[in-house]
């Protein structure tokens, strides 16, 4: 039996992985940088990159790894991809929401979806949403997915209300 590969997400960057490394393992316990690789003077011509800037970066979020490139302005990030927060409790709501949506794009946030400042993409969702959006009785799970459909920053206790029906 072949041993199981392990998926490493890549997010391509301009010039800020570095930044956004450290902007991201700043904000999440258990967290670090790995190893950063630099551009050295070879191949200036096709990535025209500074030597001694970073090339890429290896980083761990909640024991998951990231490599962050620098890669040029050719490509950015968009909704189709974002990464999910999974939260215990409204104070881990809160606290994610706010550290990653600082500097970002308000207009972007909308069900518990945010963008950083980087343009990534991030859902920060409360364990308790599944049930409450997907549960067994569809009238509760109805007022409890319109309830979030006006949301931005989901609320818990108001998706909680909305699902009972008070």
């Amino acid at each position: 039996m072949p041993s199981v590969p392990k998926i490493t997400p890549c997010l391509w960057f301009d010039d800020q992985a570095e930044e956004a490394a450290r902007f991201y393992t700043g904000i999440f316990p258990r967290s670090r940088i790995l190893h950063v690789s630099r551009y050295g003077e070879a191949g200036r011509e096709i990535h025209g990159k500074p030597a001694g800037s970073a090339m890429t970066v290896e980083f761990e979020l909640e024991g998951q790894r990231f490599t962050a490139l620098n890669g040029g302005p050719h490509f950015r990030f968009n909704e189709a991809v974002s990464l999910v927060v999974h939260c215990e409790t409204q104070r881990e709501v809160d606290h994610y929401w706010e550290k990653l949506s600082q500097g970002g794009d308000e207009t972007a946030q909308q069900c518990g979806w945010l963008k950083d400042r980087y343009g990534l993409s991030w859902q920060i969702v409360p364990d308790a949403l599944p049930d409450l959006i997907g549960g067994s009785d569809p009238v509760k799970s109805q007022r409890a997915t319109q309830a979030m459909l006006r949301m931005k920053k989901l609320d818990i206790e108001a998706l909680r209300r909305a699902y009972a029906g008070s």
